[in-house]
């Protein structure tokens, strides 16, 4: 068995990556350990590609061949289900759980499937774009100034700019400031 019979194979950054439905993630992952070779679980994560899903990795290695392959599904936002790899790789128990909790994804038949790292009582998915990072708006960033921000004289400005993950004020509103 060759990598090309797991999916659709391409090169992403100089590594092999193969594509997979989320209804064949299970198999697919079985057949690379099995058939290929493929019996260290490296890591488990997750990426949101905005309106195309969330994107689900793995990376699998093989120590003895020194080569690895990455294992990249998605799933829609609105029902993010994917079965779990606990039963192919026990690694994967805390990198599902880490998952569950900072992108929502639910792993049907995973053993444990609760919070890891956030607080009792958090309420959302801290990872996923559309989550409002409220502490950029309460404190501003301690870096460096950005351009036109400076308190010289003279000095061109620029429009200011909101950091990343902060909302519009009239979406979020200027009480929050």
């Amino acid at each position: 068995m060759t990598v090309d019979e797991l999916g659709t194979v391409s090169d992403s950054f100089g590594v092999t990556t193969v594509d997979v439905a989320p209804a064949d993630w299970v198999s697919t992952h079985e057949r690379a350990r099995d058939r290929l070779g493929l019996t260290f679980f490296d890591w488990l994560s997750v990426y949101d590609d905005a309106e195309a899903g969330l994107a689900i990795v793995t990376h699998l290695w093989s120590i003895p061949q020194r080569q690895g392959v990455l294992v990249r599904t998605r799933v829609s936002r609105d029902e993010p289900t994917l079965p779990t790899l606990t039963g192919v790789f026990r690694g994967a128990n805390w990198h599902e759980r880490e998952s569950f909790e900072m992108f929502g994804i639910i792993f049907p038949g995973h053993p444990l499937l609760i919070p890891l790292l956030l607080p009792d009582g958090f309420e959302g998915h801290p990872l996923r774009k559309e989550f409002v990072l409220a502490s950029r708006v309460a404190k501003s960033w301690p870096g460096a100034k950005e351009p036109g921000e400076s308190d010289a004289e003279g000095v061109p400005t620029r429009r200011k700019m909101a950091p990343p993950g902060v909302p519009d004020p009239a979406e979020w509103g200027e009480g929050w400031r």
